[in-house]
């Protein structure tokens, strides 16, 4: 069983936001696997059960707002027993241009709040597979205040273009491996 969880805000005045593009991602997921996420108070977050191509996953949209991301995720690993090797984590990355895609199995938070939390909820753990999706470069202002911030309507046309490379790369993630994923999609 693996765990993929998409990192963002909660409501609807953060659906476009730039901070969103993890929970963009799973969305897109949802439409085009076709399932639909439920929101389960015992984890503070959306999740769905789905069987893909013969692995069982579970999806997660935290709802602990980004910074405490990381405790919705330690729910669902305890409870369904999944291992640190089992999660992808898809989030922003201010440093990436819109569109750029990056897999990577370690690193630092970067100073991402929702990747610092959940190095935080495995013990400082930062050996982990991510896939982080551009929302940069980033203007003059504090990374914050662009980070919340909708995209553009050029960036949110961009992005929306890449949601199809989004799924193929968590795909081929899933089918073949992270090493395989990454020579193919970073």
């Amino acid at each position: 069983m693996k765990l993929i969880t998409g990192l963002g805000n909660p409501g609807d005045k953060y659906k476009f936001t730039r901070h969103n593009a993890g929970f963009m991602a799973l969305d897109y997921l949802s439409y085009q696997w076709n399932f639909d996420f439920k929101f389960e108070s015992k984890f503070n977050g959306e999740i769905a059960k789905i069987n893909k191509d013969g692995e069982s996953l579970i999806l997660l949209k935290p709802h602990t707002f980004m910074n405490l991301s990381g405790q919705s995720l330690i729910a669902v690993m305890n409870f369904y027993k999944i291992q640190r090797e089992d999660i992808l984590v898809i989030y922003d990355d201010i440093a990436m241009p819109v569109g750029k895609l990056r897999f990577r199995a370690k690193g630092s938070d970067g100073g991402h709040n929702g990747i610092k939390s959940v190095i935080n909820v495995l013990g400082g753990n930062n050996s982990f597979d991510r896939l982080k999706i551009g929302i940069g470069p980033q203007p003059p202002l504090p990374s914050e205040v662009y980070v919340m911030q909708n995209f553009s309507q050029e960036q949110l046309t961009e992005l929306k273009t890449e949601l199809p490379v989004i799924k193929d790369a968590v795909e081929a993630y899933l089918s073949d491996g992270l090493s395989s994923a990454q020579s193919r999609f970073n």
